[in-house]
């Protein structure tokens, strides 16, 4: 989901997990020699002996990092659910947990995520997408969608899938653009991949959607979109998106809403982040004193980078969930046919600390009242290309190239002259700023209105990566 016209680094944290599964594959990694130590605040400071120096042959249990938490009060506690909930977990697992499961909890715990019982996107919203910003976006996502259908030989039946849709808004633009292409809109069946039930009813609306009756039992409800006669489903997993038909994937600002495991160079190694809880009972970030499991996928991360990469940095961020999604998809569309658009905002390389935190247009604290806030954190678009590749040799990667990049060879400039031709005043100036916005890079020079609308250009902010089908060729615009 994804995300904001806001760009900086905020807090960061991690994980608590004992293992000795991995001892034997760090050791044989120069990379990986492991921060130990008995939870230390960061930065480490009393870092003990080399995990490569422990014995192997036994276990030993240090308990003096378990949680101590403050003695029983019946004072009236101030702390949200989520908070409770959040401070639960770790008092039950007796250490702290990792940032990846923090962010997740935060954003998609069912009773109070932040994506789950409210609308959080445009000006009213903690954030604007692209989206939010011009029709023009989701026309341009249409005609990429096109050229792929084309691409793929005209199929009569399709899967178009959206990955967290937000409003809507993307796939209602793309509808009322392509309507008048029969052949495509008819092949069509859309899969909205949604969690939250608040934004599912929003999505409904935006397609303008009437239920068809269906009294048979065990036979899934289905919707069509009045905006292209189009059949549209809801589910809550890629996985419930039914397999056996070509497939357009289509995920805008999804993937910087998956959970990261952050890890910190310390004076023995890198060292996992994790977030527990302080004798005042509030969040803080330590880190793990023994190897996660998510240990893993940063050496399969340091595998895919260049040396000098990773020896510059002090931190590096890791997606586990990402990395699988793209594998899920490279195979899907190995099988099926088609493809993924991939936008977002982030990195063609090893993201080091970019975790970040917004509220009502505004970076603060992750750890500030969790569920209140958005948390995003940067792509890593060079690991999904490797990803993908690892997973299937059915497919190609292309991109990463800029959002403007992008846009302008799918004809955004011809689009917004034909638009400004037939429109009022006000109309043209929010037509010139949607513009900017989704292609310029700073601040716009045209700009005479207040200096706080000002509008800042995404267009080299964000990327765009496309997986095919190799029998498919190269997709437009990445020739």
């Amino acid at each position: 989901m994804l995300r904001k016209l806001l760009f900086r680094q905020a807090p960061r944290a991690y994980r608590f997990l004992s293992t000795q599964s991995t001892l034997p594959l760090l050791s044989k990694c120069s990379v990986f020699s492991y921060c130990s130590s008995s939870r230390p605040e960061i930065p480490p400071s009393n870092s003990i002996e080399h995990l490569e120096d422990q014995p192997t042959n036994t276990i030993s249990i240090d308990r003096s990092g378990l949680c101590s938490p403050p003695e029983h009060s019946h004072e009236p506690s101030s702390d949200s659910e989520l908070v409770k909930h959040l401070k639960g977990i770790i008092k039950f697992r007796g250490g702290p947990i990792s940032v990846a499961e923090y962010m997740e909890e935060v954003l998609t715990n069912p009773k109070a995520g932040f994506y789950i019982n409210r609308d959080v996107f445009g000006a009213e919203g903690d954030f604007i997408t692209s989206p939010e910003v011009s029709q023009m976006f989701g026309e341009m996502v249409g005609v990429w969608a096109m050229c792929l259908w084309e691409q793929m030989g005209q199929p009569k039946r399709v899967n178009l899938v959206e990955l967290g849709p937000g409003r809507g808004t993307l796939m209602a633009d793309l509808l009322r653009g392509a309507s008048k292409f029969k052949n495509f809109t008819e092949s069509l069946h859309i899969h909205m991949v949604e969690c939250s039930p608040a934004l599912q009813k929003l999505q409904h609306q935006s397609l303008k959607c009437m239920d068809e009756e269906n009294t048979s039992e065990g036979v899934d409800k289905r919707s069509l979109s009045t905006l292209a006669g189009t059949p549209v489903s809801w589910h809550a997993t890629l996985e419930q998106v039914p397999f056996g038909l070509p497939t357009i994937i289509i995920a805008h600002e999804f993937y910087d809403a998956l959970p990261v495991h952050q890890f910190q160079r310390g004076s023995r190694g890198w060292c996992e982040k994790m977030i527990d809880v302080t004798e005042d009972s509030s969040f803080h970030f330590v880190l793990s004193p023994q190897p996660t499991p998510a240990t893993l996928y940063l050496m399969k991360r340091c595998k895919w980078a260049v040396p000098k990469e990773v020896e510059k940095l002090n931190q590096i961020e890791v997606c586990p969930k990402a990395m699988d999604l793209t594998s899920t998809l490279a195979k899907r569309i190995g099988v099926d046919g088609g493809g993924a658009l991939i936008i977002d905002y982030g990195l063609n390389g090893v993201v080091s600390d970019s975790l970040q935190a917004i509220r009502k247009h505004k970076f603060v604290n992750i750890l500030d009242n969790p569920g209140s806030a958005d948390l995003s954190a940067y792509v890593d678009f060079a690991s999904i290309k490797h990803s993908a590749e690892e997973a299937s040799d059915d497919v190609s990667v292309h991109g990463p190239i800029t959002q403007s990049q992008f846009l302008g060879s799918l004809g955004i400039n011809f689009r917004v002259e034909a638009l400004l031709q037939n429109c009022t005043d006000e109309q043209a100036e929010a037509l010139r700023a949607g513009y900017w916005r989704l292609v310029g890079d700073g601040e716009a020079p045209f700009w005479e209105g207040p200096e706080e609308q000002v509008p800042i250009g995404m267009g080299t902010r964000y990327m765009a990566m496309a997986i095919v089908n190799k029998k498919q060729g190269i997709p437009i615009p990445f020739q």
